[in-house]
């Protein structure tokens, strides 16, 4: 092993239990400073988003939205960009949807205007990704800094659409008239036997988002585009040397991972609200920055780590509701600490495991 170097089972699964273990640990140190039992919270925590059907399908229903948004910048990582504009994406991959299924829900079943709403919601966000990518890819500019500023301006375009274009007539509310039947995914309780998920909304499009890891995974470690993809993200001067076109790779890439958080629409568009609104992203997009870290930009980390991330948001709240001292507010610092760990102290556990491994490995090496 050489310095520097862990065991992909230190990297993928030790250092990532680590991070989320220091923020459970700090979190717990708050949770005792406001007087509260740690362990008691945690039982609540757990019971709520995976104690019962209802709870368990809320957990997967915000899963599901991690998932395609930390896809998004999973991809974008591998290309070794930097995609924080996966709120925007996702916003205006929402007008996709919603038009495929204003058009088309009075006329057709919701399985002929599922795959039109999945093209509009992935076209959308791929376009809403292009223009940060040219420009970074043609005029030099960060696409940390252009995604960034095409959250705001596409929250502001989809404010206007909704207040002043496509409202519902007659209403003041800055939303879209509900789809009919034609425009509205089954729930899962709809697709299997019993009432399982109780009123959860998770749908269909949990489905959806399972099949994009699958094609994410084919995408990056079984095409030759995911190896030049690849190849960019870990050396652009060899990716060059080799033939690599960078504009072809950032632009490709970034609206690769524009259209999977564009994907993100359908799960609450299509698959919940059943018509278009404001502000619907609800911060989906920037979690899923977090969701890919500890995912370690994996498909089968970015599962686990959405579930997680699924079961603080539900357990979240049920811990809201049956503690009192312990606060909307107290869970939203409970996630920042996991993001804290699982993003800028990423690397808090490597030099001391490096050293750990180089030291336990060299006995080994000089007996060779």
């Amino acid at each position: 092993m050489s310095s520097g170097q862990l065991p992909r089972w230190v990297d993928f699964g030790l250092i990532p239990a680590l991070n989320l273990m220091a923020a459970f640990l700090v979190s717990g140190l708050v949770v005792l400073l406001i007087g509260e039992s740690p362990i008691e919270v945690v039982k609540i925590l757990i019971w709520g988003s995976l104690g019962f059907g209802e709870g368990i399908g809320f957990t997967l229903f915000n899963a599901t939205s991690f998932i395609f948004t930390g896809l998004a910048v999973a991809v974008a990582f591998h290309a070794g960009l930097f995609n924080i504009g996966g709120e925007g994406q996702a916003y205006v991959g929402g007008l996709g949807v919603a038009f495929a299924c204003l058009m088309l829900d009075s006329y057709v079943p919701w399985w002929v205007t599922l795959p039109f709403a999945v093209m509009g919601g992935a076209l959308f966000g791929a376009a809403w990704a292009f223009i940060p990518a040219w420009l970074q890819a043609t005029r030099g500019s960060h696409i940390v800094i252009t995604t960034i500023m095409f959250n705001f301006i596409g929250a502001a375009l989809m404010g206007y659409l909704l207040v002043d274009v496509i409202s519902k007539p007659g209403s003041m509310q800055p939303e879209t008239r509900t789809f009919e039947a034609g425009g509205q995914l089954p729930l899962l309780d709809d697709l299997l036997p019993g009432d399982f998920f109780g009123t959860s909304q998770v749908n269909l499009s949990l489905v959806i988002a399972l099949l994009c890891c699958v094609f994410v995974w084919i995408l990056i470690w079984r095409t030759r585009l995911g190896y030049e993809i690849r190849t960019f993200g870990a050396n652009p001067t060899a990716a060059i040397y080799a033939g690599i076109s960078p504009a072809r790779i950032i632009i490709v890439t970034m609206m690769i991972s524009g259209g999977l958080a564009g994907l993100m629409a359908i799960n609450e568009i299509m698959g919940a609200q059943h018509r278009l609104l404001i502000e619907f992203v609800a911060g989906y997009g920037f979690v899923g920055i977090a969701v890919a870290l500890m995912g370690r930009a994996h498909p089968v980390g970015i599962v686990l780590s959405a579930v997680l991330f699924g079961m603080l948001y539900q357990g979240g709240a049920e811990l809201a509701f049956e503690i009192p001292a312990i606060t909307r507010d107290m869970i939203v610092v409970i996630q920042g600490l996991v993001i804290l760990f699982a993003g800028a102290l990423e690397y808090m556990f490597r030099p001391a495991l490096v050293q750990l491994f180089n030291f336990s490995s060299a006995p080994s090496k000089a007996a060779g």
